[in-house]
């Protein structure tokens, strides 16, 4: 039942430019030859094989001309210079008009000129006619865009054409050999999925990195940013955003754009700003209503405690005793029970059980997990009550080797106080060999009873598992470094693959929507977390799943919010400050729209303007006003961070189930002094 780790070949581009750079030596005397990358991922790699050739690169810029409706398929391109090759018998076939021809030229060509402005500025392209043109990416897939290169460069008249990329499928390496007079490539998989599979670090490359490069080139006519200084004042990026901001209105359509965003992903992870607003937790769940229905997804995976989600799940498959959502919720006792505990969960439980009830067989049900590591003494007597019902004898041991933690009382924080401060020793060995026995175990305990037994042997592994690594975790929580957040996101991340693995052998196949905070879901490479070495769900995610995911987050400038003031503290209702001038909050704000989204996988100004770096806030279970500007907000680029965000200007707070005295009491409006 263990997700198999995927293999990985290349550290980043620049490793898988070293890497591309030892075939390419041979050229190294050439003496009439072109070195260019195609922009963004194929810079970094073109950069690492010019130092080691000795030789100057350069750009190609090219825009696939695609099929209206099947974009993937080009019928031609152009590139700098009004380079313009169309292929007239593709477009006679599919009986395209002049006039529809004509609008794709225009729309990518001024996507050209854009990309001409930003990485060459004045400086001319270099001449192809007569020359060995070594034409480099960071990888192939399909490898329409690079057989639309090669085409341009026929049309420039280079003499010959090199292609070269670190990873590429072997089918689609034989049909550019037809096409190129050679392709070389340090590696040529059966098994492909995608070119982010084969790289450790697969981010994005950035315009600016593009730019950096190149200025070591050529720094007299270095390219110039597309906008001077002035790029970045809010003005300036207030503006763009207005312009490509769309508005959130409460119609059925709101989210017709997203969901076409969204496309094929099969991994979509929706964040929230807070735990605590009724915007981000109802409008999550109306997100994930259409996936379920109109893309097919089968699992929510919630940043919740695996046991008492899995209650969850049991409920609204039909198979658990609780009359209602509200006992199947109960599960969630600890602090902070509001996250789940709340009006807007409930009215999606409620809603995903009626869902499988009307669905055609079992095997389109949708299930609902968790995927923290809190639950460490539920997991442990889940374990146990698992092989009590199969294996007595193992049963009893599991209870000897658990038994460990339960020295140290049911608060899982002494143990960490005192095992990681080597005050007593730790019980990491015990619960490594109870998760080794339990999967020893696995093809004897699902040889009894059929199908079901899978589902049941999945979740007791996967609570075997926790208990393994929040033993772990709370042994480094009270360590100075990040290495307890960085477990704990792990271990999320382990807990996903795990899942999808588990869908794809019961179901067939496995698509899920991932419910968790921002802090979790956004790419952590493009925030101040991972400048101190943090990593999250987002960055594995994309990682784990290239090409495959969506990191979607949301943002609120005031309102409500239902949190507390320290550690197991009651929940209260508090006043949300409205967002700090420099801040995304302040700059939503500043749109005027009340709701809206941004896709911010696009080429357009206002992503651009997003990835300017700017204050981002953060509110989790504890939120402290008067501290706010330390404790809550932390420096972020938007446009890295998430592929699309959603931003609701006043919110309020979500609605407990337990509402105490001091939820329940009114609030009065605050004002708040500026600064903090």
């Amino acid at each position: 039942m263990n997700a198999t780790t995927l293999p990985r070949m290349f550290t980043n581009r620049q490793d898988a430019g070293r890497q591309l750079a030892e075939l390419l030596t041979k050229f190294s005397d050439e003496e009439n030859l072109t070195l260019l990358a195609l922009p963004r991922g194929g810079v970094p790699v073109a950069a690492e094989i010019a130092k080691t050739l000795e030789k100057p690169f350069d750009v190609l810029i090219v825009r696939k001309l695609g099929v209206p409706g099947h974009e993937e398929v080009a019928m031609g391109a152009i590139a700098s210079g009004g380079v313009q090759v169309l292929s007239d018998d593709m477009i006679s076939m599919l009986r395209l008009s002049r006039k529809e021809v004509d609008s794709i030229i225009e729309r990518e060509t001024l996507e050209l000129e854009r990309r001409e402005k930003i990485y060459r500025g004045k400086r001319a392209a270099p001449s192809i006619s007569g020359q060995t043109v070594i034409v480099i990416d960071d990888g192939i897939a399909t490898g329409s865009t690079m057989s639309a290169a090669i085409e341009l460069l026929r049309h420039q008249q280079a003499r010959r054409i090199i292609v070269a990329v670190p990873v590429a499928p072997r089918e689609t390496v034989d049909r550019l050999r037809e096409e190129a007079d050679e392709v070389v490539t340090v590696m040529e998989p059966e098994s492909f999925v995608s070119v982010g599979k084969w790289y450790d670090d697969f981010s994005q490359t950035t315009d600016e990195e593009v730019r950096g490069l190149l200025e070591e080139i050529y720094p007299e006519k270095a390219a110039k940013p597309a906008v001077a200084a002035s790029y970045v004042t809010a003005k300036n990026a207030l503006h763009r955003v207005r312009e490509y901001a769309q508005p959130l209105t409460g119609t059925e359509e709101d989210y017709d754009g997203l969901l076409e965003m969204i496309g094929d992903s099969s991994i979509v992870l929706l964040g929230e700003a807070s735990h605590g607003t009724h915007e981000f937790y109802r409008q999550r769940a109306e997100i994930t209503k259409r996936l379920i229905v109109e893309k097919g997804f089968n699992a929510v995976a919630a940043e919740a405690d695996w046991p008492d989600a899995y209650r969850i799940n049991r409920y609204v498959r039909g198979e658990s005793s609780d009359i209602d959502s509200v006992e199947a919720l109960s599960g969630f006792d600890r602090f902070p029970s509001w996250m789940w505990r709340n009006a807007d969960v409930l009215d999606f439980i409620g809603w995903l059980k009626d869902h499988n009830e009307h669905v055609y067989s079992l095997e389109h049900q949708v299930g609902f997990y968790g995927l923290d590591l809190y639950s460490l003494h539920k997991s442990m007597n889940e374990v146990i009550a698992y092989l009590e019902k199969r294996d007595p004898e193992e049963a009893a041991k599991a209870r000897a080797l658990y038994g460990c933690m339960d020295r140290y009382g049911k608060d899982p924080q002494n143990y960490g106080l005192m095992a990681g401060s080597g005050v007593a020793e730790g019980c990491r060995a015990e619960v490594v060999q109870q998760l080794t026995d339990l999967r020893a175990k696995e093809i004897e305990y699902l040889a009894r009873n059929g199908a079901a037994a899978a589902d049941e042997f999945f979740f007791a592994e996967q609570n075997a598992r926790l208990v393994k690594n929040a033993e772990q975790y709370y042994r480094k929580m009270y360590r100075s470094d990040v290495s307890s957040w960085n477990l704990r996101d792990e271990h999320m991340t382990e807990t996903l693959v795990e899942l999808v693995a588990h869908l794809q052998s019961q179901q067939g196949s496995a698509k899920v929507v991932v419910w968790a905070h921002n802090s979790h879901l956004g790419d952590a490479r493009a925030t101040q977390m991972g400048q101190r070495g943090e990593l999250n769900i987002g960055q594995l995610a994309r990682k784990a799943f290239p090409q495959q995911c969506k990191l979607i987050g949301f943002t609120t400038y005031t309102g409500t919010v239902t949190a507390s003031s320290g550690w197991h503290l009651p929940a209260e209702r508090k006043q949300v400050r409205p967002g700090l001038e420099g801040s995304y909050e302040h700059l939503f704000h500043q749109v005027g729209i009340p709701n809206f989204w941004i896709d911010l996988t696009q080429d357009n100004p206002a992503v651009d303007a997003l990835k300017e770096p700017r204050l981002e806030r953060a509110i989790g279970v504890v939120y402290l006003p008067e501290t706010e500007r330390r404790s809550h907000y932390f420096e972020a680029h938007l446009a890295r961070q998430f592929d699309a965000v959603l931003h609701f200007d006043m919110t309020r707070a979500v609605e407990p189930l337990e509402r105490s005295s001091v939820w329940s009491k009114d609030e009065a409006p605050e004002t708040f002094p500026v600064g903090l």
